[in-house]
């Protein structure tokens, strides 16, 4: 037992260092790709660090396999130095038996990745992206959705527009059950909403919005809003959104921490709109710990060698290409899952498993071949 909690906390400290040396460089990054991309805001120095301080962590997350990998082939490296794995086979204990304490660490570090770093994660990148927004007078995101339908806003010369719609088609173009709120533009002597406007169904077009059976009410100058109103079988409202944008202020599913995203899928389908894009991604997150014990195998099954055998600096490159192919497929299979192509089970779970079956295959191999 002393030798498994000494192997695990040699590979945490791995862990632990591995993660602090790709933090800072990717902060010092960052810092000079902030400074660059919002110079003519006249951004100062910590600005750009407090915006990569909120960006980096959805970075560091993404690569979370690779330094798992980076920390294996670090701690088995050091070992194989050492000699401590030839003491340990001395000892009666199995190079397998060996790979326990890691697998472990990784598997609860996957564990702890779901729980914690992801809700943190999704967290800041909200808040990266409004005070990105706020320097880039871009305003903020087009589109909510809750339990009560979707809503929208949309801003132009004319001023603000808040948009509520019970349901949409799947793509998102064709809106039921819709309200316009239309408010006045910032100065004007008249603040406040001025119309309103209800209709049936609403298509977004190029540069409009076309309504079917709409009724609108203006709601300044006139004592009575409902006699004044009127009703149109079809209308026309100019509108700035796009059918990317609409798409973009849902379609980040890392942006919603993975305790929130099975309502926010219930929400999701029930307005109509397909959930599969957060499905792919919510799998791919619960299938995080067998993905990080995999990159565990891959570095274990090239470097759980003596250094006297030679080659290591091959072994090490063959471990960083298995490791590297492994993560682009499991990217591929994602891309693979969001496109419908094949199902949402296997784009999360099945590179895992092939990696970990393979793996294991090959340190049978070399331990007991």
């Amino acid at each position: 037992m002393k030798l498994h909690f000494y192997f695990a906390r040699k590979f945490a400290l791995a862990l632990f260092g591995v993660f602090a040396v790709f933090g800072l460089l990717l902060t010092l990054l960052d810092i000079v790709d902030q400074l660059r991309r919002f110079s003519d805001t006249g951004i100062s120095f910590g600005g750009a660090l407090e915006l990569s301080l909120l960006s980096v962590p959805q970075t560091l997350y993404r690569i979370l396999p690779l330094i798992v990998l980076l920390a294996t082939l670090v701690l088995f490296l050091g070992l194989a130095r050492s000699s401590e794995l030839v003491v340990t086979r001395a000892a009666g204990r199995s190079a397998l038996r060996a790979l326990v304490s890691p697998v472990v660490v990784a598997l609860l570090l996957g564990g702890l990745g779901i729980a914690v770093m992801n809700p943190i994660v999704a967290a800041t990148q909200v808040r990266y992206e409004q005070k990105a927004a706020d320097l880039s007078s871009g305003g903020g995101s087009v589109l909510s959705i809750s339990g009560e339908g979707l809503w929208l806003r949309q801003g132009g010369p004319e001023g603000q527009t808040v948009i509520r719609a019970a349901r949409a088609n799947l793509d998102g173009t064709t809106f039921e059950g819709v309200t316009f709120l239309s408010f006045a533009p910032a100065g004007a002597e008249v603040q406040g909403p001025v119309q309103r406007i209800e209709a049936a169904a609403a298509r977004l077009e190029p540069g409009r919005w076309v309504l079917e059976n709409a009724k609108v009410w203006p709601l300044v100058g006139v004592p009575n809003p409902e006699a004044a109103s009127s009703r149109a079988v079809e209308m026309e409202l100019p509108s700035a959104l796009t059918l990317d944008q609409i798409r973009d202020s849902f379609g980040t599913p890392s942006a919603i921490p993975i305790w929130e995203l099975p309502g926010f899928i219930a929400n999701l389908e029930g307005a109509g709109f397909s959930a599969r894009l957060h499905k792919v991604w919510m799998q791919m997150e619960l299938a995080l710990p067998l993905f990080l014990m995999a990159m565990v195998l891959v570095g274990a099954g090239f470097t759980m060698r003596h250094t006297r055998f030679g080659k290591t600096g091959l072994m090490v490159l063959l471990a960083l290409m298995l490791g590297l192919a492994l993560y682009f497929i499991r990217n591929f299979a994602q891309i693979l899952g969001e496109n419908g192509q094949i199902p949402v089970t296997m784009a999360a779970w099945t590179p895992p498993v092939a990696g970990i079956l393979a793996s294991l295959a090959l340190l049978l191999h070399l331990e007991d071949g």
